[in-house]
């Protein structure tokens, strides 16, 4: 019966991939590969922590890792349990990629050492790496549905523009658990107009569930969104106007509405992790993304992590958000079909 299960897995992921947008459906022929780098190598990873080779092409030749403005530049942490995720995201950027050259990444770390890991994964790949200070905002940490949305790393995007260079004036995050398939400078391409965050909106969720009754209750608190239209958007996908972020001082309103959470007499404002502070902050101030650029959810609610269909339309990004990781699902052969549709970027699972 089990092989059943698998064959009709892999038959829904087959069948999904049909429906889904050209994007999805086609990449760019590789390019040579340019010799590895030698200058500065870190200490090699343990052999169970390192990935295969990914067999995409470079994006960068040695003498060409400087940053630059006109670069496309993507965020995303790296930390040991998100790891395998992170380096899959990495390589479904550079795979779909019409000039994966004009990519650089920026990754945000607790854990220094996991740099080797990424050199060992990608050759000559033009990134940075940032060690994020976990004392910066864990005393602004409330517990969560989840432990993990209580992890410092995952605040570690209220603090890109201090993180990253000033010459750095716009930025994609992403978070670990997803992968792109289509060409990721269509989104860097996106019209931020006056806005300081781009992401897709979601208005049809129920953006009450998101803050407590104690919140609502408050006028003064529930007055924060007087004169907006608020609406749910997910922060795993992101465009970010750095200069505009600097400029205004986002990154201390967020800490703001985290020390009133923090200090709220009358109970919680909010239950979810890093996403409440955002929404107060920007929701209804956000400049909207197509939704092909983050079909999320697939990894299930915080809890259970149940298998869950894409949402009607073209795909261009797939994200895992909830507590289900592919994963995590392909490895205990128990995965949701779409499941497949992320084991092609895995470098540390069997070679497809």
């Amino acid at each position: 019966m089990l092989w059943i299960m698998n064959l009709s897995g892999l038959l829904s992921a087959a069948m999904v991939t049909v429906v889904l947008s050209p994007s999805l459906q086609s990449f760019p022929p590789p390019r040579p590969s340019a010799p590895p780098t030698s200058a500065g190598s870190p200490p090699e990873p343990p052999p169970s922590a390192r990935p295969r080779r990914s067999p995409t092409p470079t994006n960068a030749a040695p003498a060409a890792r400087r940053l630059r403005p006109s670069l496309v530049h993507i965020a995303i942490t790296l930390d040991r349990d998100y790891l395998r995720g992170s380096v899959a995201a990495v390589h479904s950027v550079l795979q779909h990629s019409l000039c994966p050259e004009s990519v650089f990444f920026h990754f945000l770390v607790l854990e220094t050492d996991l740099e080797a890991v990424v050199r060992s994964a990608f050759r000559s790949l033009r990134f940075k790496v940032y060690s994020f200070d976990p004392d910066r905002v864990r005393g602004l940490i409330s517990s969560s549905v989840r432990q993990a949305l209580e992890q410092p790393l995952n605040y570690a995007r209220n603090y890109l523009a201090d993180i990253l260079e000033p010459c750095v004036r716009r930025v994609i995050y992403l978070d670990s658990d997803l992968v792109v398939v289509d060409d990721v400078a269509k989104l860097w391409r996106t019209n931020l107009g006056s806005r300081t965050v781009g992401a897709p909106e979601y208005c049809r969720a129920n953006f009450t569930k998101y803050f407590t009754e104690r919140f609502w209750s408050d006028r003064r608190l529930a007055g924060t969104f007087a004169g907006r239209r608020p609406c749910y958007f997910n922060t795993g996908v992101m465009v970010v106007d750095l200069d505009r972020w600097r400029r205004f001082g986002f990154t201390r309103r967020i800490e703001r509405w985290m020390e009133v959470q923090k200090a709220a007499e009358g109970g919680r404002i909010y239950e979810l992790g890093s996403l409440p502070p955002f929404l107060l902050v920007f929701a209804g101030h956000v400049a909207p993304i197509d939704h092909r650029w983050n079909q999320h959810g697939l990894g299930g609610d915080n809890v259970r992590g149940s298998c869950r269909d894409l949402h009607p339309g073209p795909v261009s990004l797939l994200h895992w958000s909830g507590s289900g990781k592919p994963w995590a699902r392909l490895d205990s052969d128990r995965p949701c079909p779409l499941d497949h549709l992320w084991a092609p970027y895995d470098l540390y699972g069997p070679s497809l």
